[in-house]
């Protein structure tokens, strides 16, 4: 039996089964390849472009490489905690999470924003 629907790949006119999509299995394979690329592109875009909006407000508040902030003030300008390139955790045991190389401590209602230093490389401490 002879269709006339295309290959959602390449547009090649399909032969045989009626609710068939591809010519071949390259097709298949290369369609859906290029679907899931686009998922995972829109993915971590959404993610580096957080990841630098985060950066840009740590280091608009931060000017002197030691501040602290109100947490509804960082929000209010875009900021998501959620979204941070690694952490580091002090003698204290503070956990320190980093947007590059601007990072913030989170305590109750505030921030405590810093800029990574050479000390923090020190293994064990990351």
């Amino acid at each position: 039996m002879t269709m006339s629907v295309a290959c959602l790949h390449c547009s090649t006119k399909l032969k045989g089964r009626s609710d068939k999509k591809f010519c071949s299995s390259y097709c298949r394979s290369a369609y859906h390849y290029e679907i899931n690329k686009q998922k995972e592109s829109s993915t971590f875009q959404k993610i580096d472009r957080q990841l630098k909006i985060n950066r840009k407000i740590l280091k608009a508040y931060n000017k002197a490489g030691l501040a602290t902030i109100r947490k509804e003030k960082l929000l209010e300008a875009g900021f998501d905690p959620g979204y941070f390139t690694h952490y580091w955790k002090n003698q204290k045991n503070q956990v320190y999470l980093f947007c590059y190389e601007y990072g913030f401590l989170d305590l109750q209602h505030k921030y405590v924003l810093i800029t990574w230093q050479p000390y923090m490389e020190r293994k064990g401490t990351s």
